[in-house]
Formats: C-alpha cells, sequence, structure tokens
C-alpha cells in the first residue's frame, strides 16, 4: 500500500516517533531530530496553541470542500497544519503554488481555523 497522497500533521509524527522510541527503546540520531522538531512544532509555543491529530483531520477535511483545493490538497494540508488566523498568512501559502484564490475562500478558511481551535 502506497502512503503517497497522504497528509499527516506534527502531532502524529510526534506520537508516533514516541511509540516507537517506547517499542525500541532508543531512537537514531535523525528520528531524535525529527521528533524534537515535532514536539515544538504540536506545541503551544509555535503559533499559540497545540496541535492534536483530530483537529488537524477536521480542518484538512473542511478546507478540501473549498472547491480550489480540491486539485491542491497539499496547500489544504499545509494550512491544517498551520492554522492561520489572518488572511496574509493564508495568501501566502497560497502563493506558493501561485494560484489566485477569492478573497471568500481566504475567510472561509480563517473561519474553519476559528472554528476548530477557539
Amino acid at each position: 500500500m502506497s502512503d503517497e497522497g497522504t497528509f499527516t500533521d506534527f502531532s502524529s509524527v510526534r506520537d508516533l516517533l514516541l511509540h516507537a522510541q517506547e517499542r525500541r527503546g532508543f531512537l537514531t540520531y535523525e528520528q531524535k531530530a525529527a521528533l524534537q522538531h515535532a514536539e515544538w512544532a504540536a506545541s503551544d509555543n509555535r503559533n499559540g496553541y497545540k496541535t492534536e491529530p483530530k483537529i488537524f483531520t477536521e480542518i484538512f477535511n473542511a478546507i478540501m470542500e473549498i472547491e480550489i483545493f480540491q486539485k491542491y490538497p497539499e496547500l489544504a494540508a499545509k494550512l491544517a497544519e498551520l492554522m492561520p488566523m489572518h488572511s496574509d498568512d493564508v495568501r501566502a501559502v497560497i502563493a506558493s503554488r501561485r494560484i489566485s484564490i477569492e478573497g471568500s475562500d481566504v475567510e472561509a478558511i480563517i473561519e474553519i481555523v476559528k472554528q476548530h481551535v477557539m
């Protein structure tokens, strides 16, 4: 089974690496570095609120319902992980693909994030 097209969040990576460490008793240098980054990225130190796999999935699925993101699921995943609260943040992610987005879609993304975070 291929994992291509599967998106995950930092809190899931953290949980998987902690489970692997618990099972095996150690992690490689690279895994330790990834764990350290995932712990920081999933904590409230990064953007003011902790991330959880369930919230990531809910936000991702809601953003995927917006027509433009059906062609760009990787952008929906990035937005779900970043949980932007400002239109400039949304536009910065979208700019990576050089696509245009309606202001109403930007506001819809911000509303989706606010519904799941606050």
